[in-house]
């Protein structure tokens, strides 16, 4: 199997994966400079840089780095004593590169007005390939979304199937009403979304979340939910809210989850929301 076909594969399928390559050689290795390894997300191996000790280390790095989402340099020296337990007979020293390789993130934004349209735009820019989605043919349509990756009309229950959500996707509610805000967000706490932004004010976000924990959706299903969403910069017309909501996905996607989960507000950081919703 070819490396470069199964690495573009993995990432059309929006799954993660690390290569990890060897970059400098000194002396005799049992493999070569520039032999490459892919390791997929459940272990599995297409490639080798050697075998022994030093693929299965290369192998824990890449594991590793898949989680933390930042490359690694790793050095290996196949002395003598070394090598003779390892198997490896052959003295040499090699450095190996590890890196992530990461499926492009998708911004699925349902909602197709003012402030759709900004979004669209600046996250298009930033580099998430966006998937605008409105129940109205009026308002979702290519000619308001040209940059935009796909434009789709219809019932949003009945879209929600067709939709290849995992952890790499990004979800901003920002449709025209509570009402559809809220079919939404119960659809979309559902899902492994890396992120699950919603647009209005804390009272109105309190006000959808008590309706569908009624529903029995538990409260800690909108831990994760960013609202008011955006980061908070005073973002007034579509245009600065868009800047905002980009960048709060930004600092998302840049930083580990475990991390980003210690340093991002949420919409229980605020301890009067707490109370609020007791």
């Amino acid at each position: 199997m070819d490396i470069y076909e199964e690495l573009v594969r993995l990432r059309r399928s929006g799954q993660k994966c690390a290569v990890a390559t060897i970059v400098q050689v000194n002396g005799s290795i049992p493999s070569y400079e520039s032999a490459k390894l892919l390791v997929r997300e459940d272990g599995s191996i297409v490639g080798t840089v050697g075998g022994g000790c030093v693929e299965a280390e290369v192998w824990n790095a890449a594991r590793e780095v898949m989680e933390t989402e930042k490359p690694k340099h790793l050095t290996f020296s196949l002395g003598q004593d070394a090598a003779y337990d390892n198997g490896l007979i052959c003295g040499g020293q090699l450095n190996v590169f590890v890196e992530p390789v990461l499926p492009q993130p998708f911004a699925y934004i349902f909602g197709a007005g003012h402030v759709s349209k900004s979004l669209s735009k600046v996250a298009t820019m930033a580099g998430f390939a966006t998937v605008v989605v409105d129940d109205r043919e009026q308002y979702a349509n290519r000619e308001r979304f040209p940059e935009a990756d796909q434009v789709i009309a219809g019932e949003y229950e009945e879209l929600f199937p067709g939709f290849a959500i995992n952890e790499s996707s990004y979800v901003i509610i920002v449709t025209r009403g509570h009402r559809d805000d809220m079919r939404v967000l119960r659809w979309a706490v559902s899902t492994p979304a890396r992120y699950v932004a919603m647009i209005g004010s804390k009272r109105k976000t309190i006000g959808v979340i008590k309706e569908l924990e009624k529903e029995g959706i538990p409260r800690s299903a909108f831990e994760r939910i960013h609202a008011p969403m955006g980061l908070e910069i005073g973002a007034v017309t579509p245009e600065e809210i868009a800047v905002s909501v980009v960048a709060e996905m930004i600092a998302v996607r840049r930083n580990p989850a475990s991390e980003w989960r210690r340093v991002t507000k949420s919409i229980f950081v605020n301890e009067s929301l707490r109370t609020l919703l007791k």
